[in-house]
């Protein structure tokens, strides 16, 4: 009988500290909740503002949706959610001290993708080429199909699909073909110094003028490129609307210079080299003489 009475005056006092405890747990989970509410609802209106912004700054979609629905939403939710648990009573000092060595460790372990994404967001923000542009870096020449924060993504004229990070493409000289309209063909090929400069040049103007996709504006010039050790180098240069077209038109302006520069009947000299001996000393002959004897 006593036993019975005191084990109910023991749930007693369990179930009164319990309702005490929670009642006074009570406002602060609430006002975490609040807390949590008002980040999500401060977020949109956020978020909406910014991006409204960058679009009017001309910023890229993607890097547009990176900074507003990735990383600024993210911002303002752990902001938000570590001033809830400060509400509930949680050290959020000691949280965001751990959270900060983790963060230095993941940085040191992922730089070269962090240095990938910071790449990606410079060429989204400086714009050296768009999709769709033809480029050339680290030797490779092709149509940009792609761009993401990590990577670039080409393709060749061989159908072939090249992914380059972007750090390298920043840190690496770009040609871009497409950014200015058209772009100029130049192709080089030797004539023999006893050939007459002004005809050859004529010769090759013609030549050029027959080739599909050829403007006309700019026009098409011929210049005297060297005066190389067995022929003078002279370099044909043409310009064509379609930067696709520049690899396939530089090997039919080849192919049409040495045609016609054949036709006219004027030389395309080889490599060689010249000896021309003045004089040759007595002795020289005498060695030579006896040299012949001996063979003989």
């Amino acid at each position: 009988m006593v036993q019975e009475v005191i084990d109910r005056l023991n749930m007693q006092e369990l179930l009164t500290s319990f309702v005490a405890g929670f009642m006074a747990f009570l406002p602060g989970l609430f006002a975490a909740i609040i807390i949590i509410i008002v980040a999500y609802v401060l977020s949109r209106g956020i978020r909406a503002v910014f991006r409204k912004a960058l679009q009017k700054a001309g910023f890229e979609e993607v890097l547009i949706g990176l900074l507003v629905d990735t990383v600024l939403h993210y911002i303002i939710v752990i902001l938000g959610f570590l001033m809830a648990l400060s509400q509930l009573g949680v050290n959020v000092t000691a949280a965001l001290a751990g959270v900060g060595v983790a963060g230095i460790a993941i940085g040191f372990a992922a730089q070269d993708s962090v240095a990938n994404v910071i790449s990606g967001i410079l060429i989204f923000w400086d714009k050296p080429f768009e999709v769709g542009d033809w480029i050339e870096t680290e030797g490779q020449y092709g149509k940009v199909t792609n761009i993401t924060l990590r990577t670039t993504r080409i393709r060749t004229p061989t159908n072939t699909y090249i992914v380059v990070p972007n750090k390298r493409i920043i840190d690496e000289v770009l040609e871009n073909f497409s950014k200015h309209g058209e772009v100029r063909v130049d192709a080089v090929i030797g004539i023999a110094y006893k050939e007459d400069i002004g005809k050859a040049k004529e010769v090759l103007l013609e030549a050029v003028k027959s080739l599909d996709g050829a403007l006309d504006s700019p026009s098409p010039d011929v210049v005297v490129d060297e005066l190389a050790g067995s022929s003078v180098n002279l370099k044909t240069r043409m310009w064509i609307k379609k930067p696709e077209k520049l690899k396939g038109m530089y090997f039919k302006l080849n192919e049409t210079m040495k045609i016609a520069l054949d036709e006219a009947g004027i030389e395309i000299p080889f490599p060689h080299t010249q000896l021309i001996v003045d004089t040759v000393e007595d002795r020289v002959w005498e060695g030579a003489k006896k040299l012949s004897v001996a063979d003989s």
